[in-house]
């Protein structure tokens, strides 16, 4: 029987492994070799995209937002295949909106599932990564986490949330040999703008136009994305491998473009009040 196992086989925790990106990358990893956990909220539809349980992969049923249930998937995980050293929080959806029109049970739904349960595995893995002394976490944001957009503020806002969160963790746990990825993807074409978005549950007619208008650019984008899902998994999995892996990475050139024009409106913006908003201290 061929050995498919790579020289530096890992085992990885995917949650949202059921489509998009996580789905593309369990399914490269485990075409090369690698043992992967993946996540999923239907086991159905994880077992039907990538098939049972077997010795490289552990199909996995969770509800991110319950940490028990976080908890016990790691567990099974390390119990199954010893460790776990890379760890990707790639679920979450778009919560899609003019901020006045959306409920406050809305809001709070984004963020659970967004933020509160990427937080939720972390807190689940770092023992294990802690006690090994090594480990990479990938957490998946959006160049909509870097940059808002009229429209998206509530998915925006989780999504710098989840930026903040790595940037704050990677320095917490780089002493143990951890590295910490947030990755800003732009426009990828896989099922996000099909099965992975809410729109407002109430409407005001002073956002009706604009709405409206927001509804068709999404609408007329879906599965016309420019970038291509599995460049965008290479990437990754060749930033897994690097030796100092960056904690920025965004992919795509529309996420470069996004970066870089908000990168120029914050200097532009220091720079127009600069001498008088460092000026603050008290007199000597």
């Amino acid at each position: 029987m061929e050995n498919n196992s790579p020289k530096n086989r890992k085992v990885w925790f995917i949650t949202g492994a059921s489509k998009g990106f996580g789905l593309e990358l369990t399914k490269q990893l485990l075409a090369t070799g690698h043992q992967v956990a993946a996540t999923t909220r239907r086991l159905a539809n994880l077992e039907g995209a990538l098939g049972r349980e077997n010795d490289n992969f552990l199909p996995l049923e969770v509800d991110l937002i319950n940490e028990v249930s976080v908890k016990n998937a790691v567990s099974k995980a390390v119990r199954k295949f010893g460790t776990v050293d890379v760890v990707v929080n790639n679920a979450g959806y778009g919560q899609f909106g003019y901020i006045e029109e959306i409920s406050d049970s809305l809001l709070r739904k984004q963020f659970d599932i967004n933020v509160f349960g990427t937080v939720n595995v972390i807190r689940a893995a770092l023992p294990v990564l802690r006690k090994q002394r090594s480990g990479h976490i990938f957490n998946i944001s959006s160049m909509a986490g870097y940059t808002g957009f009229p429209g998206s503020g509530i998915y925006c806002a989780s999504k710098f949330a989840v930026d903040g969160l790595s940037e704050s963790l990677r320095d917490e746990v780089a002493d143990f040999g951890i590295a910490v990825t947030c990755v800003k993807p732009g426009n990828f074409r896989t099922d996000f703008l099909a099965d992975s978005m809410q729109f407002e549950d109430s409407s005001i007619e002073d956002y009706t136009e604009k709405r409206e208008a927001f509804h068709v650019l999404l609408k007329g984008m879906n599965h016309k994305q420019g970038g291509d899902p599995v460049k965008g998994v290479e990437i990754i999995l060749s930033v897994a491998n690097m030796e100092k892996p960056p904690l920025h990475l965004f992919l795509g050139a529309d996420a470069y473009k996004v970066a870089a024009r908000k990168i120029k409106k914050v200097q532009a913006d220091m720079d127009s009040i600069a001498p008088v908003a460092i000026d603050t201290s008290f007199p000597e």
